[in-house]
């Protein structure tokens, strides 16, 4: 689940699209898009630009006072500036813009502000990716490769799934009737790994099955604890280990190891046939361009998974309207449940379960911190209803959707969770209102316009699969019923992990 998709990637949330990050270590923004930030911003206030707030600290600017409560933090300059305005965050300068009746304007100037250059600069950094920074045509290929992730490919991706979710449950889930008792975010990370990569990757002979996967996810959680201090400019090599887990995920996708995968989902076989077009078969980047694709395809995913199991765990009867609902559907369908995995849903009856869809999407309105971001190639006179709001060279500008998503106006009580928020009448509710207009988006955790999450309707079907699965198939308690909140340690980023874990116990239904 992405933000944009600023890696080559399933889904992220550089978005949506997300780990494990010590809330203890406060963090400057990004600065992903120059090797040396812009300090120096001459000639203050010119006619026609965006107020400015820099603050008194150099270099880091309103960084801390953002990273505390960044909502409410954007919330207080609008009242103060207006819906558009300039922060200095971590180095760079980055126009907000919160009226979500504009935000089209930023997504329809793709020639005045890049998200290319933001997300080749992110991956270069990340995951060491250097040829898209230069490579047009490598840039167009992959983006080609997403096409598998729609349409007919992704029912086949969609049964593929279900299948080793299947596997997944049998094996480590049904095999006691009594309570067993688990941390939520590591049960989380654990599912949501094995399934997504055996689903894109296809298996390994069941002698490696087991020690490689568990080997590859541990380091990547190692490796994604690292990924806000990647992302935010400051040189792997300053942070302890992240270079030798980098190497070490990186040599996971070898030739040698990729031959061993069988099953390949269609994605990555013409990802693969791609990326051999470019480089020769061993060079490392095509293990990065893999490590890129499978951090976006689970970072954001994981944390849903965990605030959608957190909420419904906490709400009794959020839990008992899914319930209903995918009973109705199993009678609607001839089938029984039973002791026997597994039930048998095609996508579009998935989709068609309207309080599952709202739970998902509630939950994302909730979570999400995913923010579009463009790089302003030069200066450039955005038309905003005012008139024209001017824009410098080498800023950032920023559609910031938790505005949206927490504005009362448009959500009632938007704090709380509501799992039927996006239901009406028994069907699906999609339109909502700001100021008296229609607002053309309500929730946007996988960025907007071109540059949308290729990896949404992925990301969506597993979510559901496994929301799905564990409602019908365990009974489920929560252990610490506390409130739990957003660790802001990812900013801008995709999905915030909670601040602390908590636990829950389950067992298999009777």
């Amino acid at each position: 689940m992405c933000q944009d998709s600023a890696t080559p990637s399933a889904h992220s949330s550089v978005a949506l699209g997300s780990p494990i990050c010590s809330p203890a270590m406060r963090l400057p923004l990004p600065s992903i898009l120059t090797d040396t930030p812009i300090l120096n911003y001459p000639l203050l206030g010119r006619p026609g630009e965006p107020p400015l707030i820099k603050g008194w600290l150099p270099y880091l600017g309103q960084g801390l006072n953002f990273q505390k409560a960044p909502s409410a933090f954007l919330k207080t300059l609008q009242k103060q500036h207006g819906d558009i305005f300039t922060v200095l965050l971590g180095g760079k300068y980055i126009t907000f813009i919160l009226d979500p009746l504009q935000f089209q304007l930023v997504t329809k100037n793709p020639k005045h502000l890049s998200f290319q250059i933001f997300s080749t600069k992110l991956i270069s950094k990340v995951f060491s990716i250097e040829m898209m920074l230069t490579n047009q045509e490598l840039n167009h290929d992959i983006h080609v490769c997403y096409q598998y992730l729609q349409g007919k490919s992704l029912d086949i991706l969609f049964e593929t799934m279900m299948q080793n979710l299947k596997h997944v449950f049998e094996s480590k889930l049904l095999k006691t009737r009594n309570w067993d008792t688990e941390r939520m975010l590591t049960f989380c990370t654990s599912v949501v790994f094995e399934i997504t990569f055996t689903t894109l990757y296809g298996k390994l002979p069941d002698a490696d099955r087991k020690k490689f996967i568990s080997e590859l996810r541990d380091d990547f959680i190692k490796f994604d604890d690292k990924f806000p201090y990647l992302v935010s400019g400051i040189p792997i090599k300053l942070l302890g280990n992240a270079l030798s887990l980098r190497k070490k995920l990186t040599e996971c996708f070898t030739q040698e190891n990729l031959a061993k995968m069988q099953g390949w989902s269609e994605v990555i076989q013409m990802r693969q046939d791609t990326l051999e077009k470019y480089y020769e078969p061993d060079n490392s980047e095509i293990g990065a361009h893999h490590l890129a694709l499978l951090w976006a395809s689970v970072a954001n995913t994981i944390p849903t998974v965990f605030w959608a199991m957190y909420y419904l765990l906490r709400h009794p009867e959020a839990m008992a309207a899914l319930r209903d609902e995918i009973d109705r559907l199993l009678q609607s369908t001839g089938q029984k449940k039973g002791s026997e995995f597994f039930i048998d849903f095609t996508r579009e009856q998935l989709d068609s379960l309207v309080y599952l869809e709202s739970i998902v999407l509630e939950v994302l309105r909730l979570c999400s911190f995913s923010t579009t971001i463009r790089f302003v190639e030069e200066d450039f006179a955005l038309p905003v209803e005012s008139g024209e709001c001017l824009l410098r060279k080498g800023d950032l500008v920023a559609i910031f959707p938790p505005a949206l998503h927490k504005d009362p106006e448009v959500f009632e009580a938007p704090e709380e969770f509501r799992y039927d928020r996006f239901v009406e009448d028994g069907k699906k509710k999609t339109t909502f209102f700001k100021s008296g207009k229609k607002l053309k988006y309500c929730v946007m955790p996988f960025g907007s316009g071109v540059s949308k999450c290729p990896g949404r309707f992925f990301a969506a079907c597993e979510m559901k699969q496994l929301l799905v699965a564990l409602v019908t198939y365990f009974d489920l308690e929560i252990i610490d019923d506390k409130p739990v909140e957003l660790s802001y340690s990812r900013m801008l980023l995709g999905i915030p992990h909670p601040t602390t874990d908590v636990s829950f116990r389950y067992r298999v239904k009777s």
